[in-house]
């Protein structure tokens, strides 16, 4: 079990190879392989889970010559940052392809194909330690999204998906050349070339080269995240692509980008990272993102433009906490990383369900489904509570984390996070009551409540929304070293100034033994 992490990595590529093998004429067959290989992929976390070590660094580390004569590798492994991220990936692609199965019924082969890719790509980029090796991963991902929304998608697919492709290509191009400047000071100051971010983070760039190489990062991990004024690309791209798509572009896609500024912006540019004048740029982005993602939901006709527009708001509280720069505020993040890719998840998939029976988004068009539809009904206001960050429910724990991060920065920031939460309450309740409670139309009168092909669907994201919101305790355990790390890059001495217990100085020496 050595290699574990490429198991897990590899799985769906070789599923992608099975299935372009298999006759395009058996639609049941491939649906069955798909989602097969899905499942394959999540159940092969669970000895990764086993087996993680909260008390140790990086793990299930693996390294091969790739390109030797440019410094780059096949390096890959996991901390606890990652290990959440490669877990709800498994997850959400699984459940993104189990909800296609009566949705999709053209082109399956290349439909299936696609997500099996995308997967591939996205897991890539979460579990690379070298910095070509990632920023491979992440263009890959650009691909599969790209046909599934163009081929799959409603009336307006072509223009969204090639907007969703310059606006994070463009990106993308940014982000490669602050690779490059960062690659070619480190073998300037050490005469070796090499992409392993463990060596990258030695090196000591000057003032202006930091300051450039840390924007360049930061437009391309902000269009993909996507903060505002970076979002237009986001609402086209949720509204055309099909239900699945907008999943895991939602639930996955989005978190590349924050992940992004947590792995890379903070520990390789510490100097310019706390820069009084860049945490107050992105902590005004962050919170206009919160405010204006949210007001423009209450405006919206379509349901899933609004659960588009909630994302800009949500991923603005995780963007805030990451730019408080202490522990609370970088593992509420996290936390709420995954917290979004339930709830919104979820959310999606609801407008889903109702979208194939109607074939309309429109919420004037529905109104007392609860009379017609009760279990549908109790899943969407959980998945809204959830969302909107009610107790015991998982929005609650990372809301109030970085809540209590940001007031530690700044009584301005937590107060424009309070006016964030109601307006998302109000935007979620004002949806919940127009589309379940009420009068019932005729024309929905005959719709049927949820099969249990689709409460199977519903059911793992359940199950970890009120786990988390029960008992967080073990997702914060498994965040306490890496986020401790990062915090003692950007500010050294952190943990002693605050008084507060190190999870680095408590763990060493269980760690030593254990080595």
């Amino acid at each position: 079990m050595d290699h574990l992490l490429s198991i897990v990595l590899w799985t769906p590529f070789v599923g992608f190879l099975v299935l372009l093998a298999l006759p395009s004429s058996n639609a049941k067959l491939i649906k069955l392989w798909a989602n097969a290989v899905m499942l394959i992929g999540f159940l092969e976390c669970i000895p990764l889970i086993q087996r993680f070590d909260r008390n140790q660094d990086f793990q299930f580390v693996e390294k091969a010559n790739w390109i030797p004569s440019l410094g780059a590798s096949y390096h890959i492994g996991i901390d606890g940052i990652g290990l959440l991220m490669v877990v709800m990936t498994t997850l959400i692609g699984f459940i993104a392809v189990l909800s296609s199965w009566n949705a999709i019924d053209t082109r399956l082969k290349e439909y299936y194909s696609y997500f099996l890719i995308q997967q591939v790509g996205m897991l890539g980029v979460f579990i690379s330690l070298d910095f070509l090796l990632f920023f491979l991963f992440w263009e890959i991902t650009l691909v599969p999204m790209y046909f599934i929304i163009a081929i799959w998608g409603g009336p307006r697919r072509a223009y969204a998906a090639i907007k969703f492709v310059i606006y994070t290509a463009t990106g993308s191009i940014l982000m490669l050349l602050g690779i490059i400047t960062l690659y070619w000071h480190h073998a300037q100051q050490f005469q070796v070339y090499t992409f392993n971010i463990n060596e990258l983070i030695r090196t000591q760039l000057p003032w202006a080269a930091g300051w450039w190489v840390f924007w360049a990062f930061f437009i391309g991990f902000a269009v993909k995240v996507p903060m505002w004024p970076f979002h237009t690309w986001l609402p086209d791209a949720h509204v055309e692509a099909p239900t699945a798509g907008s999943v895991v572009l939602a639930s996955v896609l989005l978190k590349m980008g924050t992940y992004g500024f947590i792995r890379f912006s903070l520990p390789l540019l510490p100097e310019t990272a706390k820069d009084p004048k860049v945490v107050s740029i992105v902590a005004i982005i962050s919170i206009i993102a919160i405010v204006y993602g949210a007001l423009v939901c209450m405006m919206q006709k379509d349901m899933k433009k609004l659960i588009a527009y909630s994302s800009v708001s949500h991923m603005g509280f995780c963007t805030l906490g990451i730019i408080a720069l202490n522990p609370q505020g970088i593992a509420g993040s996290v936390i709420q990383q995954i917290n979004h890719a339930i709830s919104t998840g979820m959310l999606f998939l609801i407008v889903g369900v109702v979208y194939e029976r109607r074939h309309t988004r429109e919420i004037a068009q529905y109104g007392g489904l609860l009379k017609v539809m009760p279990v549908y009904t109790a899943i969407f206001l959980i998945a809204a509570l959830s969302s909107m960050g009610m107790p015991p429910l998982n929005g609650f724990i990372g809301e109030f984390t970085i809540l209590q991060g940001a007031y530690q920065v700044s009584l301005n920031w937590a107060l424009w996070c309070v006016l964030g939460i109601v307006l998302g309450a109000a935007y979620l309740l004002w949806l919940f009551q127009r589309t379940m409670l009420g009068d019932i139309a005729e024309k929905n009168s005959g719709l049927k409540d949820l099969s249990w092909r689709e409460i199977a669907v519903f059911a793992p994201l359940l199950v970890w929304a009120v786990w988390i919101g029960v008992y967080p305790k073990p997702y914060f355990e498994i965040l306490d070293r890496p986020v401790a790390q990062i915090v003692e890059r950007v500010k050294p001495g952190y943990y002693s100034e605050h008084k507060m217990k190190n999870p680095l100085e408590v763990t060493a020496p269980a760690a030593r033994l254990q080595q």
